[in-house]
């Protein structure tokens, strides 16, 4: 069978030399057009159970994640409904993660590789690139809001720099362009460091956040009194248990939306897992029995601000704000930059460095591709939309939108039609014999699939917001995209089937089913 491809035969890894995204196999015959180091299968998976459960905790300990849990308790429902609520959204988010873990896990490639044995080799850069813009969207969105914290530690210890917030260039004061600027860098020379460093960085990062939080919970709890925080921190007359089970439905559909974004290319990490086993375990600390506990942890703490301060206070910059201990202030101020910075690498500063690599990897590297998304987070000057709602949704609600039929379509090509079966090698061919060419480098079938669910699910997501009719419809977008895009394209392949039929027994093809490299 012809593949395009030259023999597996690897050439010897120069000594003391490492790609920064990992040293990836580079096989005589891999087309230049299509590899690079960073995008080829890696020579070693290393990273261990906690290694992934520090990936979650990073990606569950930020500003975004403690408001988000905290607001699910001003919904009206109670205490319990939203502890549920909680436990079934991060849990099929688990399951979600699992999903799209393997295909990556087991071939040693990230998530824009994967998808090409889907969308074909040159299709696979529809998917990498709107995933890219979300996520460049979003690092200047978190970028902005760690500086918003780094803001308060200036002006509490530098009382000069509140002249600072008088002038302002393209909508930010000069004070906010500094603690932006001071983000900025850091995150690109960590980023520039390259995967070993980021990994070190989220091994440490997520349990510093934790001990700060077990002491910002303690502290507010022994001040207002154990006897005055309420766990319940809904407003208004209690609803039935007939009207909270809509109100539930929409809470654990924001969990996973909330999580969509790094569960699309979880793959860009689950690659590095020494085994599935291994990638498995960590979602099972990292999401559901980390975000619970970082859940009740936030409900403490919001609780505890209504004795304090005489008010729900739910973000935790404020509540670190209104503390105004100078200690407190250093301490808090810094750690939720540390919690920002550390989600803001791994959900989107590692995702459009692969997606951005994928188009072009003769020219763009993956520290290329992940300078281009820093780069252009400013050019977006995200500090003058995030907090407009008309801006988000026609932006990011409709790239957002798009999350969940790519999503369906890489789950159902993977499982539903390949059978876990890819031929690794013909993903870095554009021979129009290699069995991922399709129709001139692209599959008909997936494409069109996600023109057409992509429609609905933006259509599902932007229209109730827009005009108020059915508004509740939005909050399942991502459940509406998923579903379609994997029975669309499903019914597609079964229909005018364009996806290779791989033997399991063929050496040159993954099964997915033999345990992972050492």
């Amino acid at each position: 069978m012809a593949t395009g491809v030259a023999a597996p035969t690897a050439p010897p890894h120069a000594a003391g030399s490492s790609a920064p995204a990992g040293a990836g196999l580079v096989k005589p015959g891999y087309d230049p057009a299509l590899t690079n180091e960073d995008l080829a299968p890696l020579r070693q998976q290393t990273w261990t159970s906690y290694n992934v459960f520090a990936f979650w905790m990073s990606d569950v300990h930020s500003v975004g994640g403690y408001v988000t849990a905290g607001s699910l308790f001003a919904l009206g429902i109670a205490s319990w409904q939203v502890l549920v609520a909680l436990v079934v959204g991060i849990l099929v988010v688990q399951v979600f993660a699992n999903l799209v873990a393997k295909p990556s896990q087991r071939t040693g490639v990230p998530y824009p590789v994967v998808n090409r044995a889907v969308f074909g080799v040159l299709g696979a850069n529809v998917p990498a690139i709107i995933r890219g813009l979300i996520a460049m969207a979003w690092y200047g969105v978190q970028t902005f809001l760690a500086a918003q914290s780094l803001n308060i530690v200036f002006l509490k210890f530098i009382p000069g720099s509140a002249a600072l917030l008088e002038p302002s260039f393209l909508g930010l004061d000069a004070l906010g362009w500094i603690s932006y600027a001071v983000l900025w860098v850091a995150q690109g020379a960590l980023f520039w460091m390259g995967m070993d460093a980021i990994r070190r960085f989220i091994d440490w990062a997520g349990p510093a956040v934790y001990v700060v939080m077990i002491a910002l919970a303690v502290y507010l709890v022994a001040r207002a009194g154990i006897g005055n925080v309420s766990l319940t921190l809904s407003v208004g007359a209690p609803i039935s248990l007939g009207a909270s089970i809509p109100v539930m439905l929409s809470a654990v559909a924001l969990v996973v939306s909330y999580f969509s974004g790094p569960m699309l290319n979880f793959g860009d990490f689950s690659r590095y897992g020494r085994s599935f086993a291994a990638v498995k375990r960590g979602n099972l600390l990292g999401l559901p029995v980390n975000f619970l506990f970082f859940s009740i942890l936030t409900v403490l703490c919001a609780s505890a601000t209504v004795p304090v301060f005489g008010e729900l206070i739910t973000d935790p910059i404020e509540t670190v704000r209104a503390i105004d201990a100078p200690f407190a202030i250093l301490l808090g101020g810094l750690t939720f930059v540390v919690a920002t910075v550390g989600i803001n690498i791994v959900a989107n500063f590692i995702s459009p460095a692969f997606d951005f690599s994928n188009v072009a990897p003769r020219r763009i590297s993956w520290r290329a591709g992940g300078m281009i998304a820093a780069v252009g987070s400013v050019l977006l000057t995200p500090w003058n939309w995030y907090g407009n709602d008309q801006a988000i949704l026609y932006t990011l609600g409709v790239l957002g939108a798009l999350i969940g039929p790519l999503f369906g379509i890489l789950i159902a090509g993977y499982y539903l039609v390949a059978k876990q079966r890819i031929a690794v090698d013909d993903m870095y061919s554009t021979d129009p014999t290699a069995r991922y060419w399709y129709r001139g480098g692209f599959n008909p079938n997936a494409v069109w699939t996600l023109v057409a669910t992509g429609a609905v699910s933006v259509a599902s997501a932007v229209l109730p917001s827009a005009s108020g009719v059915v508004p509740w419809l939005s909050s399942y977008s991502w459940f509406i995209g998923c579903g379609l895009g994997l029975v669309v394209f499903w019914a597609a392949e079964r229909r005018w089937p364009s996806m290779p039929v791989l033997a399991a027994d063929d050496p040159t093809v993954d099964d997915g089913a033999a345990v992972g490299r050492a």
